[in-house]
């Protein structure tokens, strides 16, 4: 059962709302520091959604 915080994004979530594969963000979240940091849920990160979205503004995916 996924778990379901209002506010809150998933890897895959995450993913799709940055347009990238769950192991960009992965990758984003351990090698760039001004990446929304993740709140823990157990061992499952979950990221803030409007983190994530201020920080695609200020990042935009490049061709965009």
């Amino acid at each position: 059962m996924a778990i379901e915080i209002p506010g809150y994004e998933d890897a895959k979530q995450a993913a799709a709302r940055l347009k990238v594969t769950v192991q960009h963000v992965y990758n984003l979240n351990s090698s760039r520091a001004d990446f929304p940091a993740p709140v823990y849920v157990g061992r499952t990160p979950l990221w803030p959604v409007d983190r994530l979205d201020a920080w695609r503004e200020a990042h935009p995916k490049r061709g965009d």
